[in-house]
């Protein structure tokens, strides 16, 4: 398997002592002086070992993360481009038309990037116990490993469903290959670790370090519990949350500012820094429209025409801002301008979506703005991703809140919410439970918009099925270079294929039903 060579340890001493990482921004520096009997010693080295864990999560944003989270939802597509057919960008469309097979390399990537930080997890997990140094300095480092470890499955098994579960540094190469777990023995292994990260891990201090607190693990293990429809037990974590000293910021565009990272509005991000380190970020590029020159957007005079065009918002995602939602704008700009002829977009001009137009004789594209923001280098930008922030938990405790009775109370939550997005938004009044679950699921719609969370919303509630082949007739009218069978969404479309080389190199695993 592809997986396998990570779950070596001397692959992973290496890969660790070669890109371990600063506590302020879990950054990666080389350390070639120890070795796999030297190295997992003292507190400062399983630290560095834990940034390494951390260090995965990038991989798992960069590239891949919003194809499966967000692009495979209503919220966002892709501007089709015909002069380039190229496998990278049709492979990236596939997902977006659930045409997507198990030799995608974005989807594969993901998998094998989550093993990766699995992997890590593992080996400290298994080392830390035998270390000389105080308990008390180890309980902090194994919160942190059982979170990350969690984070990493938990989205593994919403993805792909029951996973292998490799949950002991793998040594040996027969104990490399493992059989697919159950979905429930997933989630089992996630609740677990997540329950002592609770246990383990400090509540949040602000200004924040963007490490792992007590209040990210509760937020997830809610997540997990809204997942399983166990909104009972995800109710009082929910509750806990509002405790710890998180807050809204006072306006929603603030949020994304990089001078604002790691805010008492963000629960978890993941760490990006721009400059020579290799820890910078580049997603804002994928999603800004494909130009020979995109300089008015990012100050930068750079092609897009191979690389930008993704993550494009949709006419519905449009549409479902109200009248004086601050969130517009925030969120979506646009870049208007001429289409050559040779296809290709010059743009002229940047605009505002909100109230926006466009002019006789002009083209006008949507594009996420809330990652972009001034940075001197291409592809090098400094905005972290968010993960989980305090609207989010506002808004979980919400329809946790209608889901066991208690719609009244639920009010308070979303309407904190609506609150900050802009005076002129009317606030829900609605009790009835229905439609109370409806004014939820648009305001995390509109709330949590380009940040990964619409797709799995879709699934949690079992709405996806109707929503996305509604939205699939209407994409096929929209745009005739949609193929006939795309979006063609079934129960075995909920989930992604296992990869390909997987199952050629394991023979104890077996594909998801549905896929070759």
């Amino acid at each position: 398997m592809k997986i396998n060579k990570y779950i070596y340890s001397w692959l992973l001493l290496l890969t660790l002592v070669l890109s371990s990482c600063s506590d302020d921004f879990l950054s990666m520096t080389p350390d070639s002086e120890y070795n796999s009997d030297d190295f997992f010693e003292t507190e400062e080295q399983f630290q560095q070992a834990v940034n390494g864990v951390y260090q995965s999560l990038r991989n798992t944003v960069n590239e891949s993360g919003y194809l499966m989270g967000e692009m495979r939802s209503d919220n966002t597509h892709y501007d089709y481009y015909a002069p380039d057919r190229g496998i990278h960008v049709v492979r990236r469309e596939n997902i977006d038309d659930f045409l997507d097979d198990s030799q995608n390399q974005w989807t594969n990537d993901y998998f094998n990037n989550s093993y990766v930080g699995i992997s890590r997890a593992n080996t400290i997990l298994e080392r830390i116990e035998g270390a000389a140094f105080d308990q008390s300095a180890k309980d902090p480092i194994i919160g942190e490993t059982k979170f990350l470890r969690a984070y990493y499955y938990f989205n593994l098994v919403r993805y792909f469903g029951g996973v292998p579960l490799y949950l002991k540094e793998t040594i040996k190469q027969e104990d490399a290959f493992l059989p697919r777990s159950s979905v429930d023995e997933v989630y089992d292994v996630v609740i677990s670790d997540l329950k002592e990260a609770i246990e383990k891990l400090p509540a949040p201090v602000f200004p924040q370090s963007g490490r792992a607190t007590k209040g990210a693990a509760s937020m997830m293990l809610a997540e997990v519990y809204m997942t399983r429809k166990d909104f009972a037990a995800a109710e009082p974590l929910l509750r806990s949350i509002t405790t710890m000293g998180y807050s809204l910021l006072s306006k929603y565009d603030d949020v994304f500012l990089p001078a604002n990272k790691n805010s008492k509005e963000s629960i978890f991000e993941i760490q990006f820094m721009q400059g020579n380190q290799g820890q910078e970020s580049m997603f804002t590029y994928w999603f800004i429209p494909k130009s020979t020159d995109v300089s008015l957007l990012t100050g930068i005079k750079t092609n897009t025409v191979n690389s930008g065009g993704f993550n494009v918002p949709t006419d519905d995602m449009m549409a479902d801002y109200e009248a004086g939602d601050s969130r517009k704008d925030a969120s979506v700009g646009v870049a208007e301008g001429i289409i050559g002829s040779d296809g290709s977009f010059t743009i002229q001009a940047v605009k505002s979506s909100d109230g926006y137009t466009t002019p006789a004789g002009k083209i006008a594209k949507f594009y996420i703005k809330k990652y972009l923001h001034t940075h001197s280098r291409e592809r090098n930008t400094d905005d972290n991703w968010p993960i989980y922030r305090y609207s989010d938990a506002l808004l979980s405790l919400a329809e946790c809140l209608n889901e066991n009775g208690k719609a009244g109370e639920a009010l308070e939550y979303i309407n904190q919410v609506r609150k900050r997005a802009g005076a002129e938004l009317p606030p829900v009044t609605v009790t009835g439970k229905e439609a109370l679950a409806e004014a939820i699921a648009h305001e995390r719609r509109v709330e949590l918009a380009f940040e990964n969370h619409r797709w799995h919303d879709l699934v949690r509630t079992g709405k996806a099925i109707e929503v996305m082949n509604a939205h699939g007739i209407e994409m096929k009218q929209q745009y005739n270079y949609i193929s006939k069978n795309a979006y063609n969404l079934t129960e075995n479309r909920l989930i992604f294929p296992i990869p390909y080389l997987e199952l050629q190199l394991n023979n104890q695993l077996t594909q998801n039903p549905g896929y070759n």
